[in-house]
């Protein structure tokens, strides 16, 4: 191979080689909350169901929604809820916190989690849109 073809095929890959990572899509998120909706609200008018609301998630402390009975393992697992932490979670959370009463095999997609965490964001503590 010459040294110009290989130059030009350099050139030609280029584009697909400084691909930024694939964005988070609040759009998606609303699609994979639908994989949480049957427990869990958000919103102006969420309220606590099987699991609690997930309005403000972003920097809350575990365990501190008013009026929802949390286990004794998530109210004392120290946790407080940021993307890295939510991902951990999200992916297993009996593994994440043992003795949770949450019952929910996890999403396993990073890019779903991503989406999902996008969409989260979106509501701060009274389930505003941001």
């Amino acid at each position: 191979m010459t040294m110009r073809a290989v130059s030009l095929s350099l050139i030609l890959l280029l584009p697909f080689l400084s691909q930024p990572a694939a964005a988070q899509d609040a759009a998606a998120g609303e699609r994979a909350f639908a994989k949480c909706r049957p427990c869990h609200q958000v919103g102006a008018n969420a309220r606590n169901l099987v699991g609690p609301e997930l309005n403000g998630l972003m920097g809350r402390h575990s365990g501190a929604v008013a009026g929802y009975s949390y286990s004794n393992a998530n109210k004392n697992s120290g946790l407080t809820w940021d993307e890295a932490t939510f991902a951990d979670y999200i992916k297993d959370p009996k593994a994440k916190i043992p003795g949770t009463k949450m019952i929910f095999a996890g999403i396993k997609s990073e890019k779903e989690i991503k989406d999902l965490t996008a969409y989260l964001k979106q509501f701060d503590k009274d389930g505003n849109k941001l």
